[in-house]
């Protein structure tokens, strides 16, 4: 069956609701290896995005698939509420990995998906605090749940459905490139608006008699994925912490996107020198081969008398199948042993090369920044500021149709397209993206915003 008839069918029994049409023609794919997909012509595309940074080690990982297909012969199932090897191997690697980083001691809980996983921290925050309202910010993104979605600050995600309990107070990101006041220190001026929410009861959060806040938990991305990979200033999260610890408040970082060395740390937290209570995880610990996730918190918070047997349950939550991938896939990154330095190296390096293309392109790109192989192009109009929305789903669209030539040959570019404004191009590429493919990547993109400039979008 071709891509049109798959197509027909898919208009008639397909439900749109899943995410799947942001391209004007959507892509039929059938096969992929390392940093490419391929369609039903063997046309290649460079996925600079990676399953939002969910295989951050490649399509098809060779020793990864390996142990996925050893184990499939061994034990591919058992009722989560049974113990096997793998599940306890890989909450004592993550618990282990985590308290060489924070010195802390905790435990490891495993759910099925990220938003999951963050229900579960929210379960976990309720238990210890008996409240349900948290901090969130501004562009965050923590998945389209029930109660994922009402602590995602886009209203969008919620308005057909309404709330069912769980609510946030949104909290302004600091967003250089956007910040309204220019000149000033981008951490003063955020966390001075947050700490005024403080100074009086009638800012909605705080009983300064009791001394109690209505708030107990921040949730929050260290960068903000979906939000346009935006990166806080370094001493952004230490101030924020000293807040929240005055007023005995939890804090909860979303690593789900940006988790697994995609910053090239093991959590993007590590950047800022702050300790968190919870972690939530997902996407790339099983390099995209199995919806597995779960959170860390601090033994004190989820130790067995606090967080009993049966608080929260999921069938296929740490089956056999998806812990030894998430397994294989923490030894691949042992086996990397520069992986640290190596990630730093590659994603200065592509940095630059989006500098570049700003210097080419002024008219085009407003903005670039990036963390490890986290990175962001910020597309706006002819002078510099206003987001445009419209080049990026130009680029977007054009990238898809697979007609770019490099050494001669045609070539497909995958992107994905975030932000405030919907006009940021977010690039996730493969961790092990070589220097040349940067170059090439590089050269992919001038075209796209040749063609910016040649069609007058």
């Amino acid at each position: 069956m071709n891509s049109a008839d798959l197509l027909d069918l898919e208009k008639k029994y397909c439900s749109y609701g899943d995410t799947v049409h942001y391209a004007e023609n959507p892509k039929i794919f059938s096969r992929c290896e390392g940093s490419y997909l391929f369609d039903e012509k063997d046309m290649r595309y460079f996925d600079l995005q990676m399953w939002y940074s969910a295989v951050n080690l490649g399509y098809a990982n060779k020793n990864i698939n390996t142990a996925v297909k050893k184990q499939i012969d061994t034990l591919p199932q058992i009722a989560s509420q049974y113990l096997h090897q793998g599940k306890i191997e890989l909450a004592a690697r993550l618990c282990t990995e985590t308290e060489k980083r924070f010195g802390v001691k905790g435990r490891v809980h495993f759910n099925v998906g990220g938003a999951q996983a963050i229900e579960d921290a929210l379960k976990l925050v309720r238990m210890r605090t008996k409240a349900n309202g948290v901090f969130a910010f501004m562009g965050g993104y923590h998945g389209r749940t029930i109660a994922a979605s009402a602590i995602t600050s886009s209203y969008r995600y919620r308005s057909r459905f309404g709330h069912f309990g769980d609510r946030a107070f949104f909290v302004e990101f600091p967003y250089a490139f956007r910040c309204p006041e220019k000149g000033v220190d981008i951490t003063d001026y955020y966390i001075s608006k947050f700490k005024r929410l403080f100074e009086t009861e009638y800012h909605g959060i705080y009983d300064s008699r009791d001394g109690a806040c209505e708030y107990r938990a921040f949730f929050a991305e260290p960068i903000q994925g979906t939000g346009g990979y935006i990166i806080p200033p370094k001493n952004f999260f230490k101030e924020l912490k000293k807040v929240l610890d005055q007023y005995g408040i939890l804090l909860v970082v979303d690593e789900i996107q940006m988790g697994f060395y995609r910053t090239g740390k093991l959590w993007s937290i590590e950047h800022f020198d702050v300790v968190p209570d919870i972690i939530v995880f997902g996407k790339a610990l099983t390099n995209g081969l199995n919806p597995l996730s779960g959170i860390w918190a601090k033994e004190g918070l989820i130790e067995p008398s606090v967080f009993p047997p049966g608080s929260t349950h999921s069938t296929f939550a740490s089956n056999p199948l998806g812990t030894t991938a998430g397994l294989a896939t923490l030894e691949a990154f042992d086996n990397w042993t520069d992986r640290e330095r190596d990630i730093e190296g590659k994603g200065k390096y592509f940095l630059n090369k989006l500098k570049q293309l700003k210097e080419k392109f002024p008219q085009i790109i407003g903005d670039v920044d990036g963390l490890g192989l986290a990175l962001r192009i910020e597309l706006c109009g002819d002078d510099g500021q206003v987001p445009s929305k419209k080049r990026a789903d130009f680029i977007f669209n054009e990238g898809l149709r697979g007609d770019l030539i490099y050494d001669g040959k045609p070539i497909g570019l995958i992107l994905d397209i975030g932000g405030y404004y919907k006009n940021i191009i977010t690039l996730a590429p493969n961790l092990l993206i070589t220097e040349d493919e940067i170059d090439m990547v590089s050269e992919l993109l001038s075209q796209l915003f040749d063609r910016v400039k040649k069609n007058g979008i």
